[in-house]
């Protein structure tokens, strides 16, 4: 009974974000033919705005579990949302176990997980090394990563695309803990997303 809520409330909360971005964004979606209609994956956008997570679940088309600072429920709003999309708790800069585990096991369940590499809002305009995260859940899992680019939003533009590319398989290299390996996954799965966003 209580998952049944859950998805009632879920289905609730994406129907009024979706009417939310449609009219204030006026979101056009490109190549949502890209993501796989069942079985893991994982996707992976730029970080601009407190936005961009809401708008890859509302446009995806698939049950997709964020990982997210830990620090975000200390905003109400965002706390439930939290709740309502059963984000992937974890702290900053923490490779903690406890949500590496539990982002293996979505993937095991054939659902798809959902991050930023750049980690923290524009994390590239800031200099930050991209996180590795997303290159290590592939090489564990073996599940395709969808690159997304989100872009327009801002003032002067405020019409938002969300593009979906094409599934990035790195299944041969399945189980690889190789740094080099982790290094150059990490790159093309930025580079993708970066190619998106222009």
């Amino acid at each position: 009974m209580k998952n049944v809520l859950k998805a009632i409330g879920r289905g609730i909360v994406k129907s009024a974000i979706y009417v939310y971005c449609k009219i204030v964004y006026r979101f056009e979606v490109i190549g949502k033919e890209n993501i796989p209609k069942e079985g893991a994956a994982i996707i992976c956008g730029n970080h601009r705005t407190y936005l961009d997570p809401p708008l890859i679940e509302i446009t995806c088309g698939r049950y997709a579990r964020f990982l997210a600072k830990e620090e975000l429920t200390k905003n109400k709003f965002f706390a439930v949302l939290g709740v309502v999309f059963d984000a992937i708790l974890v702290k900053r800069d923490s490779k903690e176990v406890k949500a590496l585990k539990e982002s293996l096991q979505t993937l095991k369940d054939g659902n798809c997980l959902a991050l930023f590499p750049e980690g923290t809002r524009n994390g590239l305009e800031k200099g930050e090394k991209v996180k590795d995260g997303a290159a290590f859940f592939a090489l564990r899992s073996g599940a395709p990563v969808v690159p997304c680019g989100i872009k327009g939003g801002e003032k002067g533009n405020r019409k938002v695309t969300i593009t979906y590319g094409k599934p990035l398989d790195f299944s041969e290299h399945k189980g690889s803990k190789d740094k080099e390996v982790l290094d150059k996954v990490t790159d093309e799965i930025m580079n993708n997303i970066i190619e998106l966003t222009k």
